[in-house]
């Protein structure tokens, strides 16, 4: 999240939201986001709700929920979906910018 909270400004300037979801409760979302003071939406999701529309995998035996990253454009199709299949395995911001940018 570090990466996404240098390069806010960029997905801004692209009139993009970024959305953080967890399966964090709504306290510890909050505690986080305000800690770390990250500038975009984070949406507590202790239930898994949202988490297993978009597919999010949990692996037990690797620290649970792998990060996912889904691009949805405004009319809410879903453009891209990358399932990381450890912590780590998440795409650079560039990579998510030019996504973004060839939807223009």
């Amino acid at each position: 999240m570090a990466q996404l909270r240098q390069d806010f400004a960029e997905f801004v300037s692209r009139d993009t939201e970024v959305v953080v979801v967890g399966p964090e409760s709504p306290n510890a979302f909050a505690d986080y986001f305000t800690k770390n003071d990250l500038p975009f939406v984070g949406l507590p999701d202790p239930e898994h709700t949202v988490l297993k529309l978009y597919g999010q995998k949990v692996k037990l035996f690797r620290f649970g929920r792998m990060p996912a990253q889904v691009l949805v454009d405004k009319t809410g199709v879903v453009r891209f979906v990358h399932y990381g299949h450890d912590m780590t395995d998440i795409p650079p911001t560039s990579e998510m910018l030019a996504l973004i940018d060839s939807l223009g």
